[in-house]
């Protein structure tokens, strides 16, 4: 059986993407009966190198939203980066899955040689479309997911693996 690039990508993406939404609104519950104040969670870090919670969240959107765009050859939405609370957090992958499934495999299916060129803040990058999804988007987006889950589960947020891999 083969898979097709639309299924290795917008049903892999919403459901990282759902997954993430129900760890976030796990930590939300947690700061509150914690009394925790959110920001403290959402401004978390890792390491003083690496980014916030907000933004792992923000770039695992971007890359989501990203590749079936390119991969159709659409421009990718922009989306501000301001979120700051849960709820617009939530809010962002709400629209990013929207965004997903506004696509139909034939958009996407066949563009495995695709030219895709993307800039980065190491340089551009030029790729053909199944390298793009296999080598640089997918693990990209698991990086991001898989950050948000342990900056959480470092600052005390109730997670296992089950909450990473979903039901």
């Amino acid at each position: 059986m083969n898979i097709s690039m639309y299924q290795a990508s917008v049903p892999t993406f919403i459901r990282a993407l759902g997954n993430l939404r129900a760890i976030l609104e796990k930590a939300a519950v947690h700061a509150e009966a914690k009394k925790i104040e959110p920001a403290a969670l959402i401004n978390s870090r890792l390491f003083p190198d690496m980014f916030t919670l907000a933004r792992q969240v923000q770039l695992a959107s971007d890359m989501a939203k990203s590749c079936p765009s390119r991969l159709a050859g659409l421009e990718p939405p922009k989306y501000e980066d301001t979120e700051t609370t849960f709820p617009e957090l939530l809010a962002r992958i709400d629209k990013t899955v929207a965004h997903l499934k506004s696509f139909k495999p034939d958009q996407i299916d066949g563009r495995e040689g695709q030219d895709i060129s993307i800039n980065t803040p190491r340089g551009p990058i030029a790729m053909k479309g199944m390298p793009y999804l296999l080598y640089f988007l997918l693990p990209n987006l698991h990086f991001h997911v898989t950050t948000a889950y342990n900056i959480l589960r470092h600052n005390g947020v109730e997670l296992g693996k089950a909450d990473y891999l979903g039901s």
